[in-house]
């Protein structure tokens, strides 16, 4: 089993290509990086097969002749809107199993559209297998099977722990990323279409087993590739929940950017200092104290609507931990579980698929749950779900559950 890891010394592609070697020892990776010293240095701190190449993506051809030598592509190479779509049409010319953690919803929608392509190819390509998108998608397909009929699904994280956990001299691509889905027009599926509307738009969230509350609305893939999987859905969202104070210097400078005084780079870099102190997505004993304490939505999470035994319902899935390392290991340890789960053929389908159309929550969870701080023992013990026609509180089942 041979994989080529592009991108794979930095922060994201180092997590995934440590967690794919403690899940699949046997397997060949190759860590390809345009810092070819990086790249070497890196594969050479670590144990088993591990080689390392220097090599430009930007080059089609030799781009083409390392993919040629892999069973599977992990791809954390961004921004996805350069090179996606490059880097997956070249997993396909060569017949290579592709994944990556594509977070921006414009080149989602441009690689699924080569499904025909892999699936004349006979390769698996899985878009956005990381925190969210990736484990949100995952939640939303097990609130979804809990439905006789799902009309509504909306797909959730807390942005206050979405920061990065260092603020350097220029803003982190993950923040300008942000901007960049807070500023313009966003693709949503609202009323059984897509819809390009304004970000930030307050969304009632009636989540079970808590009192309603207002999430904001911005761009991501979840948005629009649930429909594509479950094509019996009128509304696809995905929302954000943040303090008062964080929400309004969003809005403030959001507004610059979409004005023309700042640019969106400028924005993410103001809006790293503003925010204060990182929290980062690490402590999540701390975060599940602070939904209790606060009575806030959960972390990350899933809502679907729509029917159940004949009358209308709705389900909740929560995530309860995630890996360690901040971002980089909630994004690239999802990434590494996907990958054994192609190498292990476990996902054979070919065709290009975000994680809800691929991938089987169960399957995954139990194998996430062991790797995330604090671990948890399976699935059932990584996602707790809610259900409207089951009278429960929330917060009292987490307490309880973790004797806070």
């Amino acid at each position: 089993m041979k994989v080529l890891a592009l991108g794979g010394c930095g922060e994201m592609g180092r997590a995934a290509v440590k967690a794919l070697l403690g899940l699949c020892p046997d397997a060949e990776i190759t860590v390809a990086d345009r810092a070819a010293d990086a790249a070497r240095s890196f594969s050479e701190s670590l144990s088993g097969s591990v080689k390392w190449l220097g090599l430009d993506i930007r080059d089609e051809a030799a781009l083409d002749a390392a993919v040629k030598n892999a069973d599977l592509v992990l791809n954390s190479v961004g921004p996805y809107f350069l090179f996606g779509k490059a880097v997956l049409s070249s997993a396909i010319r060569m017949g290579a199993n592709y994944l990556d953690i594509c977070d921006d919803w414009e080149p989602t929608l441009a690689m699924l559209d080569l499904d025909g392509e892999a699936k004349r190819a006979g390769i698996t390509a899985i878009i956005g297998m990381g925190a969210s998108p990736g484990m949100t998608n995952l939640a939303g397909r097990a609130a979804i099977g809990e439905l006789d009929e799902a009309s509504s699904i909306v797909t959730g994280w807390d942005l206050e722990s979405a920061r990065p956990e260092k603020i350097g001299k220029k803003a982190s691509s993950a923040t300008v990323h942000g901007f960049h889905q807070l500023t313009g027009t966003i693709r949503q599926f609202q009323n059984g279409a897509y819809a390009d509307v304004r970000p930030i738009r307050p969304r009632s969230i009636s989540y079970p087993g808590a009192a309603p509350k207002v999430a904001w609305t911005i761009g991501h893939p979840e948005s629009v590739t649930f429909p594509r999987f479950f094509p019996q859905l009128s509304e696809s969202v995905n929302v954000f929940s943040a303090g008062r104070v964080t929400l309004f210097g969003l809005k403030i400078l959001a507004a610059l950017a979409d004005l023309g005084v700042i640019s969106i780079e400028r924005a993410a870099w103001l809006g790293e200092r503003a925010e204060g102190q990182p929290r980062g997505i690490s402590d999540w004993s701390a975060m599940r104290r602070e939904v209790v304490e606060k009575r806030s939505l959960p972390h990350l999470f899933a809502l679907a609507g729509g029917t159940k035994n004949g009358a209308p319902a709705s389900a909740g899935s929560m995530i309860l931990s995630a890996p360690p390392g901040g971002m980089a290991g909630a994004t690239g340890i999802p990434m590494a579980v996907g990958a054994f789960l192609v190498l292990s053929k476990k996902v054979t389908a070919p065709g290009v698929f975000a994680p809800e159309g691929a991938i089987d929550p169960g399957e995954f969870f139990d194998i996430l749950a062991p790797l995330c701080n604090p671990p948890m023992k399976d699935a059932k013990d990584l996602l707790l779900t809610t259900r409207s026609w089951e009278k429960c509180d929330l917060y009292s089942i987490l307490k309880n559950k973790f004797e806070m």
